[in-house]
C-alpha cells in the first residue's frame, strides 16, 4: 500500500514510500545529516528496482555531498548496474557523469580515480580515459601516485601506442627511477632499440642503481653488449665500439665474451675486416686460457662462416677467377689461423708470466725449423726472464741458446752467448755453476781440452772479495768459487787431462774449502792410491772424517778400513786396531755391526783369538736389538769353530738373557739340542725347563711338542710327569694374566668386536674373570686338539694304578729306546709333584 504521510505531492510530487520505509524516513527526519541512517536505509532498499535506490543516494548526497562512504557506494551500485550491457549504451554516459560530479568533492580520493578508470579502461575510450589518468595524478598529491601509476602503465602497454606509452613511461621513470628495467623491457618488446640501448648504458653508468631482478651490474653491462652488437643498424646514437672496450677496462675476468660481442657488432655491420681486427686484437691481448678460447674459437667460427657464404655465392652467381683468387685466400687465411693456435696459447701463457722458463722452451719448439724466430725467441727469452722471479730454472734459456749456435756450426756465437750467461746476477749459485760447466762441456765436445781446463780454473779462482755459499746478499759471481758442482767436473778433467800434481791441488782445495762431499774424499783417496800413495790417500781419508760427522762419515770409514786392512794386513795391527776402536767411537747402533765385523775378521786372521771373541762380544751388545740374534748366531757360529762348541755355553747364556722372548726361545732349542748331541740330557732338560717359563702352550706348541719328543727318547715316566706338572703350571700362569687373556681372546676371535660381556650372551652377571677362564680354557682345548697327529700316536695310555714293574715291560714290548707315556695321570699323581719352585736359570747350573 503506498502510503502519502507527511508530504504533500507539491512539495516531492516523485518520492513514493512504502509503509516499511516510514521507520526509516522518520529516522532521517530526525537525523537528516547522519550517514549511519542513510546506510542503514540504504542497506534495507538494497532489493529495491534500481531507480529507486539511485534516488535514495541522491537524496543522501544531496545532503552529505562531501561522505566518502556514500560515494564509493553509489558509484560501485551504479557500475554493477551497467556491468552487463553493451558499452555504446548511454547509461554509460550517464554513469560517467556521475563520476564526473563525485570527483567535484572526492578528486583527492584515489580508490575512486582507480575504479573510474578501471571503468573507463573496460569502456575502450582510449583519449578519454588517458586524460582522467592525467587528471588524476594532477588531483591526488604525490605520494599516492604509485597507486595509480601500476594500472596507468598496464592501460599504456594494452594497446599499439608506443609513442604515447613512451611519453608515459618517461613521466614515471621522473618519479621511479628505479623502475628503469621495466622501461627497458618495453622498448625491446616495442622495438625501439636505440632508446633502450640508451636507457640501458645510463643504467649501467650508474654505479647507485639497484636492479628489481637481482641483476649484477655485469649482468646488465652484458645485455647492453648483447643488445648493440646484435642490432647496429637500430641502435644509431651510441659509441658502441668505445662502450665495449670501455668494458674491456673494467671487467677484466670477462674479456672473451666482451671481445666477441665486439667483433659480433662488426660482423653485423657488415665490416669483415675491422671484426677481423678485433679477433686478432683481442687473441694479441687476452690473459687467460678460458678468455682465448672463447675468442679463438669465435674467430674460427667468423672464418669457416665467411668461406661457406663465398662458396654458397660462387655457386648461385657462377664461378669467376676473381671469386677462386678470393676463395683461395680465405682458406688460406683459415688454415694459418689453426696453425697458429698452439703459438697463440703460448703467448697468452707467457702474458700470464712473462717469467715461465719452460713455456719459453715450449715456444722455441713451436718454431722448429725457422731459425730466425728461434733467435728472436730466445733473445726475447733471456731479455725478459728475470732470474730472481723465474719459474723453473734461468740458466738453461742461455745453455740452450748456446747449444742452439753450437748445432749449427756458430761456436763462436755460442762462447759470446754463454759468457754472457756468466755475469747474468743469478739467483741461485747453482745456475752459474751449470753455466760454467756446460761451457767447459762445450769445449770437450770439440776436443778443446785445454781451453776447457782454463775455463773451470777460471770459474773456481778466488774472487776480490770472497763471500759465503749461502750469503743471499753477494751476488753469485763472488760466491761461485764455492760451488762443488765446478769443482767435481774440475777434478774429473784434471784426473783425465792434468798431472799429478795439479789434481792433487784441487783435491786438497776442495778439502780446504771445506765444501767436499764422503765421495769427493773417498774419489782423492782412491786417486792417490792408483798412483801408489798409499800414505797419502790414507791421510786423505782421515780429513775427510774430521770433516764429517756419523752417519755421513760411515762410507769413509768403511773404505778406509777396508783399504788399511788390504794394504797392511797384520804389519800395522796396533794401528789399525786403534783406527778401529776410533771408528767405533760414537758409532751409531745402525752402523756398528759392518765395522764389528771388519774389527772381528782382522782379529782373526792377523790377531787373537780372545781378541776376536771380545770384538764379538761387544757387538752383541753395541748393535740395534733387532740385529742382536744375528750377532750372537755369528758370535756362536765362530766361536764353536775356534775353541770348540762346549765354549758357546756362556754365549747361548747370555742370548737368552739378552735377547727377546721370541729369539730366547728359539736359543734355547738350539742350545738344549747342542747339550743333546754332547750327551749331557741332564742340562739339555734343564734349558727346556727354563725356556718353558716364557713359552705358552696355547700360542708355542712347537716348543712343548719338541720337549715332549725329547722325554720320549731320553726320559722316563718322573720326567715326564714333571714336563707335565710345568706345562700345567705355566699354562696357569698365563690364565692369570687378564690383559694377556684379552689380547690372545681378540686376535683368535677376529668377529667378536663387543666387550668382555659379549663373549657370553645371555650370561651379564657373571664375573668377567671367570669368563676369561672359560675362554682360555678353551682355547686350551683348541691348541691340544692342533697339535701333529703322528706325536699322538706314540702315546701308549697307562693306568694310574699299575706298578713300574708292569710299567717297564709295556715300555719294552713297544720299543725298548723309548717311554711313551700319555698325558691323562689321576689325582694321584698331585703327591708326586714339588713344591712348584720355578727351575733353576743355566747360570746357576
Amino acid at each position: 500500500m503506498v502510503v502519502m504521510a507527511r508530504f504533500s505531492r507539491q512539495e516531492r510530487p516523485d518520492l513514493v514510500f512504502d509503509e516499511e520505509d516510514l521507520p526509516y524516513e522518520e529516522e532521517i527526519m530526525r537525523n537528516q545529516f547522519s550517514v549511519k541512517c542513510w546506510l542503514r536505509y540504504i542497506e534495507f532498499k538494497q532489493g529495491a528496482p534500481k531507480p529507486r535506490l539511485n534516488q535514495l543516494y541522491e537524496r543522501a548526497l544531496k545532503l552529505l555531498p562531501c561522505s566518502y562512504k556514500l560515494w564509493y557506494r553509489y558509484l560501485k551500485a551504479r557500475r554493477s548496474q551497467v556491468k552487463h550491457r553493451c558499452v555504446t549504451d548511454p547509461a554509460y554516459e550517464d554513469v560517467n557523469n556521475c563520476h564526473e560530479r563525485a570527483f567535484v568533492f572526492m578528486h583527492k580520493m584515489p580508490r575512486l580515480w582507480l575504479d573510474y578508470c578501471q571503468f573507463l579502461m573496460e569502456q575502450g575510450r582510449i583519449t578519454h580515459t588517458r586524460r582522467t589518468f592525467d587528471r588524476a595524478l594532477r588531483a591526488l598529491p604525490i605520494t599516492q601516485h604509485s597507486r595509480i601509476w601500476p594500472l596507468y602503465l598496464r592501460f599504456l602497454r594494452s594497446h599499439s601506442l608506443p609513442e604515447t606509452a613512451v611519453r608515459g613511461y618517461r613521466r614515471f621513470l621522473k618519479l621511479s627511477p628505479e623502475s628503469a628495467e621495466e622501461y627497458i623491457e618495453y622498448l625491446k618488446s616495442s622495438d625501439r632499440l636505440d632508446e633502450a640501448a640508451q636507457r640501458l648504458a645510463t643504467v649501467v653508468n650508474d654505479e647507485h642503481f639497484v636492479s628489481k631482478a637481482g641483476k649484477s651490474n655485469y649482468q646488465l653491462w652484458h645485455e647492453l653488449c648483447d643488445l648493440i652488437s646484435q642490432n647496429p643498424d637500430k641502435v644509431q646514437s651510441l659509441n658502441v665500439d668505445a662502450i665495449i672496450r670501455g668494458g674491456l677496462t673494467r671487467f677484466t675476468d670477462q674479456l672473451g665474451k666482451l671481445w666477441c660481442s665486439l667483433a659480433d657488432y662488426y660482423i653485423r655491420s657488415g665490416h669483415f675486416e675491422k671484426a677481423r681486427d678485433v679477433y686478432e686484437e683481442a687473441i694479441r691481448t687476452v690473459m687467460t686460457v678460458r678468455d682465448f678460447t672463447q675468442v679463438f674459437d669465435s674467430y674460427a667460427q667468423f672464418e669457416e662462416s665467411m668461406i661457406a657464404a663465398k662458396m654458397e655465392t660462387t655457386s648461385e652467381l657462377g664461378r669467376e677467377e676473381e671469386d677462386d683468387v678470393d676463395l683461395e685466400l680465405r682458406l688460406a687465411r683459415f688454415e694459418q689461423l689453426i696453425s697458429r693456435r698452439p703459438l697463440l696459447l703460448n703467448s697468452v701463457l707467457l702474458r700470464q708470466n712473462p717469467h715461465h722458463v719452460h713455456e719459453w722452451h715450449k715456444r722455441v719448439a713451436l718454431h722448429q725449423g725457422r731459425p730466425r724466430e728461434i733467435i728472436n725467441t730466445y733473445t726475447e727469452a733471456v731479455q725478459t726472464v728475470d732470474p730472481f722471479k723465474a719459474t723453473g730454472k734461468p740458466h738453461t734459456l742461455w745453455v740452450a741458446f748456446a747449444k742452439f749456435y753450437e748445432d749449427n756450426g756458430q761456436l763462436d756465437d755460442a762462447r759470446i752467448i754463454l759468457e754472457k750467461a756468466t755475469r747474468v746476477s743469478f739467483k741461485q749459485v747453482d745456475d752459474l755453476a751449470s753455466v760454467w760447466c756446460e761451457c767447459g762441456e762445450l769445449e770437450l765436445r770439440h776436443e778443446n781440452y785445454d781451453q776447457a781446463l782454463r775455463l773451470l780454473r777460471k770459474a773456481t779462482a778466488l774472487p776480490a772479495r770472497r763471500a759465503e755459499y749461502f750469503d743471499s746478499s753477494e751476488p753469485v759471481q763472488n760466491r761461485v768459487y764455492k760451488s762443488l758442482k765446478v769443482w767435481s767436473m774440475l777434478a774429473d778433467l784434471e784426473e783425465s787431462l792434468g798431472t799429478f800434481q795439479s789434481t792433487k791441488s784441487v783435491y786438497d782445495r776442495i778439502l780446504d774449502l771445506r765444501i767436499a762431499t764422503p765421495q769427493i774424499v773417498i774419489n782423492y783417496a782412491m786417486f792417490l792410491e792408483e798412483h801408489k800413495y798409499f800414505e797419502e790417500s790414507f791421510k786423505a781419508y782421515e780429513r775427510g772424517i774430521s770433516l764429517f760427522k756419523w752417519p755421513n762419515v760411515s762410507d769413509i770409514w768403511s773404505t778406509y778400513l777396508t783399504k788399511f786392512i788390504t794394504r797392511y794386513g797384520g804389519r800395522k795391527l796396533e794401528r789399525a786396531r786403534d783406527l778401529f776402536e776410533q771408528a767405533l767411537d760414537g758409532c751409531p747402533p745402525k752402523y756398528a755391526k759392518t765395522l764389528y765385523l771388519l774389527y772381528a775378521q782382522l782379529e782373526e786372521e792377523w790377531g787373537l783369538a780372545r781378541h776376536a771373541m771380545a770384538v764379538y762380544e761387544r757387538a752383541t751388545q753395541a748393535v740395534e736389538p733387532a740385529q742382536q740374534y744375528d750377532m750372537f748366531n755369528i758370535y756362536i757360529k765362530r766361536a764353536a769353530e775356534i775353541y770348540g762348541v762346549t765354549y758357546t755355553r756362556g754365549i747361548y747364556q747370555k742370548a737368552i738373557e739378552v735377547l727377546s722372548d721370541e729369539h730366547a726361545r728359539e736359543m734355547c732349542l738350539r742350545f738344549a739340542d747342542m747339550e743333546c748331541k754332547l750327551g749331557e740330557i741332564d742340562r739339555a732338560r734343564a734349558i727346556y725347563s727354563f725356556c718353558s717359563q716364557i713359552c705358552d702352550p696355547r700360542t708355542t706348541g712347537a716348543f712343548w711338542q719338541t720337549w715332549k719328543d725329547f722325554e720320549v727318547r731320553h726320559g722316563n715316566e718322573d720326567t715326564i710327569r714333571e714336563m707335565l706338572r710345568i706345562r700345567r703350571s705355566v699354562q696357569a700362569t698365563y690364565n692369570t694374566q687378564v690383559n694377556f687373556m684379552a689380547s690372545q681372546m681378540l686376535k683368535v676371535s677376529s668377529s667378536a668386536t663387543g666387550t668382555v660381556s659379549d663373549l657370553a650372551p645371555g650370561q651379564s652377571g657373571m664375573d668377567d674373570m671367570k669368563l676369561l677362564e672359560q675362554r682360555a680354557e678353551q682355547l686350551a682345548a683348541e691348541a691340544e686338539h692342533d697339535q701333529p697327529p703322528q706325536a699322538q700316536n706314540k702315546i701308549l695310555f697307562v693306568r694310574s694304578d699299575a706298578s713300574r714293574e708292569e710299567l717297564a715291560e709295556l715300555a719294552q714290548q713297544a720299543n725298548p729306546e723309548e717311554i711313551e707315556l700319555g698325558e691323562d695321570e689321576d689325582e694321584d699323581e698331585m703327591d708326586l709333584e714339588p713344591n712348584g719352585e720355578r727351575p733353576a736359570s743355566p747360570a746357576e747350573w
